[in-house]
C-alpha cells in the first residue's frame, strides 16, 4: 500500500518526527493540529474559541494541500486540556462543519504539545 506524504507551508510545520498528513487507499490522515499561527510560529492563546479557530484553519490548509476540504472529513478527534472548554470549542467547531458533520470523539487529556488548550486530528476521504 503506497503512502503519500502531504505537506504545506500554509500550516505550521510538524513539531516532531511526523507528517502533517499522509494519504493511503483514498483516505487522508491529518496529524493533530494545535493553535500555532503558521506565519509567526506563536501559539494562539487569547481564548479557546480563538485557539479552536486557528486549529481549524490549520487543518483546512493541510486538507487543501491534499486537494480536499473540511467537507471531506469523515472522522475527527478533539483533544481538550480542560473539558470545561467544550462548549466554547464546540461553538466554533460547529461553524466549520455545517450540514453533515463528521463522526467525532472529544476527550480531555492531561497535557497537549506546547501546552495548547485544544488539538484536533482528522481523517478525510477522497
Amino acid at each position: 500500500m503506497p503512502k503519500n506524504i502531504i505537506a504545506t507551508e500554509l500550516a505550521p510545520p510538524a513539531v516532531g518526527p511526523y507528517a502533517q498528513a499522509a494519504e493511503a487507499n483514498g483516505f487522508v490522515f491529518c496529524s493533530g493540529q494545535i493553535p500555532l499561527d503558521p506565519e509567526t510560529g506563536e501559539l494562539v492563546t487569547a481564548s479557546v474559541a480563538a485557539a479552536t479557530e486557528q486549529v481549524l484553519k490549520n487543518l483546512q490548509a493541510v486538507l487543501a494541500a491534499a486537494g480536499l476540504t473540511l467537507a471531506d472529513v469523515v472522522k475527527a478527534t478533539v483533544f481538550l486540556a480542560d473539558m470545561n472548554d467544550f462548549a466554547e470549542m464546540n461553538g466554533i467547531y460547529a461553524r466549520y462543519f455545517p450540514g453533515t458533520p463528521p463522526a467525532r470523539a472529544c476527550v480531555e487529556v492531561s497535557r497537549l504539545p506546547k501546552d495548547a488548550r485544544v488539538e484536533i486530528e482528522a481523517v478525510a476521504a477522497r
